[in-house]
């Protein structure tokens, strides 16, 4: 059964401005980009994400929280098909992009195109 738990949610400060400023690449699918960053493995998962959604792009609450929602979830089912490399961690950060709220299952077909890309950047 696939989880996102605690240790997978990228939470430090310093590893969000290092992912930021010194970030490996990027990829859109819209509405969402991905940009992430291998770093050498520490304790813990493979992969930690970060799921933002700007206030300006969705000004009530009510659409932001839906929105993280809905990326979390389906990174949460389609993590799997993320492949890291030996000895490596990502660092990932899911951005939204659209001024509008959209529908999970496009949320979860982009999140899927993202994750693949993200694995053809690595390799």
């Amino acid at each position: 059964m696939p989880t996102f738990k605690k240790p997978e949610h990228l939470c430090l400060q310093r590893d969000i401005d290092a992912l930021f400023n010194e970030a490996d690449a990027s990829a859109a699918s819209f509405p969402l980009r991905a940009v992430w960053r291998a770093v050498t493995y520490t304790n813990g998962p493979a992969a930690q994400v970060l799921v933002s959604v700007s206030k300006k792009k969705l000004r009530h609450a009510v659409d932001r929280n839906r929105a993280k929602r809905q990326m979390r979830e389906a990174y949460r089912l389609n993590k799997h098909l993320l492949q890291t490399p030996e000895g490596r961690q990502l660092h990932i950060a899911f951005i939204w992009l659209a001024t509008t709220p959209i529908k999970s299952e496009v949320v979860a077909r982009k999140m899927v195109i993202l994750l693949q890309q993200i694995n053809k950047g690595l390799f």
